[in-house]
């Protein structure tokens, strides 16, 4: 499972962490990597809720369940790359405040 943050685009940082002190962008990076590793836990849980009740994971091919398996951290990353939920910026904002 990777929790590295790939680039995210500058102009999708909140105004407070573009134009605040490189331990404010820290805090806000490991949050935007918390904030990753959280969309794609929960993207693998609706994708295993969602598998037919009488679905074996012997009936699929393994091409099938690799790209079933990408799947999640995929998501995560379009989503961490779109500029997040906003949930990142929650944190940090409060680390900051602490």
């Amino acid at each position: 499972m990777s929790t590295s943050v790939g680039p995210v685009d500058q102009a999708l940082l909140p105004a407070e962490i573009r134009s605040g002190t490189a331990q404010q962008r820290e805090a806000y990076t490991a949050a935007l990597g918390f904030e990753r590793q959280l969309v794609e836990q929960l993207t693998k849980q609706l994708s295993a809720s969602t598998e037919a009740a009488g679905e074996e994971e012997e009936s699929t091919s393994a091409a099938t369940q690799t790209y079933k398996d990408m799947l999640p951290g995929a998501l995560a990353d379009a989503v961490i790359g779109a500029g997040g939920l906003g949930l990142a910026a929650q944190i940090s904002r409060d680390v900051a405040a602490a």
